[in-house]
């Protein structure tokens, strides 16, 4: 987004914080994604804050070049794409200008050019391996109809759009690791960090939403050696009928293997040695040749068997089965009385939190921490009551701190039901910012304000030393950055 230069009041600074810097790369699944006005794969926040002036939504001639900037063109219709993005998001169009889509255009292909002088690289696998992720979520947006994406992305195959999506993608880092390279020597003394926190009027401070620390215990109903034996055999049953009888590894995964990719024939493509999977997954996947069948083995997802489907340098393509062993009724009537029991001496003062956790908690991650929960986006104990997971969120809203949650169920991926009790290791309610207490957020927030205003020096820097050429239809907009050169 485009970034004001001025040092503005705190409710402002915050807006220019949430729209920050990078754009974005990690896991798909927590964000909304789009194909942005240039074909770019895009992860919107939902706060659009926009500051250039105001010029009524209409359309352009629809090959009509709006801006040059260096080597990259940005076309009338790619604005009105924006447009059309942003109401697929759910985004009110009504007050967003074609000068402030305009910008935000140039403002990426201005990092992207500049990240090309400087001699930035990126690994085309990486690339790919991103537009896989990419796809993949798209296509489960809808229903795993490849068609209906070519349809909506108006190209003629999810090919096309596949090969259209590299180069764009090829900008998107660049002009990331542009960005990067332009913030990653900042830092904040504590004396800015100090001079930050009183520069704010202490009417106009943040406040803080309130936050919480958690433990958990986990009971799992017993999985019997019978019930795993019998994913075994069946494993077994299907390597024996593709080594010895033909039958297609494909096909048996579309028709028994129970994760997502079963609807690819078991397809898992790019993993590399430091690839997030089981490391057991790994072990045995990189232990095969091209057209190798493993034997059935066990991660703590469940059952698989592998087969390595292309070799290509340091990454390799697979496609895997996966099974879980049934769990019958009278495991689970076991779990919820063995969990009952454990909360019983819990709340008896018999038995504290953290040594029943230690004790009895079948989590391992955290049983060793006395139950206690890393938030997995702060990687600290600490979680925003109005961001964490909402089921997490109404068990543990109301409880005070040293206070257990009743006991309630849950179901993971694999449809296999756990039994949970939580417990307010430390509650801290909403309240303004203090210095001694927030410092650590007051620091991060300093910090983020301080690359902001190197972001935008450099951009203006940049702006004077690179070709740029506005469309006279736009030589109105005031900008918030000096594209017009005046």
């Amino acid at each position: 987004m485009q970034l004001e230069t001025k040092h503005l009041k705190f409710t402002h600074q915050i807006k220019g914080l949430i729209c920050l810097l990078f754009l974005g790369y990690g896991t798909v699944s927590g964000q909304e994604i789009v194909i942005d006005s240039t074909d770019a794969i895009q992860e919107l926040s939902p706060v659009v804050a926009l500051t250039d002036s105001v010029i009524p939504f209409q359309r352009y001639k629809a090959e009509g070049v709006s801006a040059v900037v260096g080597e990259y063109v940005v076309l009338d219709s790619d604005i009105d794409k924006s447009y059309l993005e942003l109401e697929q998001q759910g985004v009110s169009i009504k007050d967003v200008t074609r000068c402030q889509l305009l910008g935000k255009l140039m403002e990426d292909k201005l990092y992207a050019h500049h990240a090309k002088v400087d001699s930035l690289v990126v690994s085309d696998d990486e690339i790919t391996a991103r537009i896989e992720q990419q796809i993949t979520y798209i296509v489960q947006q809808f229903n795993g109809d490849e068609d209906k994406v070519a349809e909506f992305y108006k190209k003629a195959s999810i090919e096309e759009l596949r090969q259209d999506l590299f180069e764009t993608n090829k900008v998107i880092y660049l002009a990331n690791q542009m960005q990067q390279k332009v913030v990653e020597d900042i830092e904040v003394t504590p004396e800015e960090v100090r001079q930050f926190f009183y520069d704010i009027p202490e009417e106009e401070r943040p406040v803080f939403s309130a936050e919480v620390e958690v433990a958990q215990i986990i009971i799992d109903p017993i999985i019997t050696d019978g019930a795993k034996q019998k994913v075994i055999d069946k494993l077994n049953e299907f390597r024996r009928d593709i080594l010895e009888y033909g039958s297609s590894f494909a096909t048996k995964a579309v028709l028994y293997s129970k994760d997502g990719s079963a609807s690819k024939g078991g397809l898992i493509e790019g993993i590399r040695k430091n690839s997030p999977f089981a490391k057991e997954f790994k072990d045995v996947a990189f232990s095969l040749l091209e057209g190798e069948v493993s034997e059935p083995f066990e991660t703590e997802f469940g059952y698989h068997i592998v087969t390595v489907d292309k070799v290509r340098g340091q990454e390799i393509d697979v496609r895997h089965i996966i099974l879980f062993p049934d769990v019958t009724q009278r495991a689970i009537d076991q779990a919820r009385a063995r969990i009952d029991s454990i909360r019983t001496e819990i709340m008896a003062d018999r038995l504290t939190f953290d040594a029943a956790a230690r004790q009895f908690s079948d989590e391992v991650e955290t049983r060793n921490n006395g139950g206690q929960l890393i938030n997995p986006i702060s990687l600290d104990t600490r979680f925003d009551l109005n961001k964490m997971d909402p089921e997490m969120s109404a068990q543990v809203y109301n409880l005070e701190e040293g206070a257990v949650s009743q006991v309630y169920s849950d179901r993971d991926y694999t449809g296999k039901t756990s039994f949970k009790i939580l417990s307010v290791t430390k509650r801290q309610q909403e309240h303004p910012a203090d210095y001694v207490d927030d410092y650590e957020k007051i620091q991060e927030l300093a910090l983020k304000e301080k690359q902001i205003r190197a972001i935008e020096i450099w951009q203006n820097k940049k702006i004077k030393d690179t070709y740029i050429s506005v469309n006279n239809d736009y030589i109105d907009c005031s900008f918030s950055s000096n594209w017009l050169k005046n």
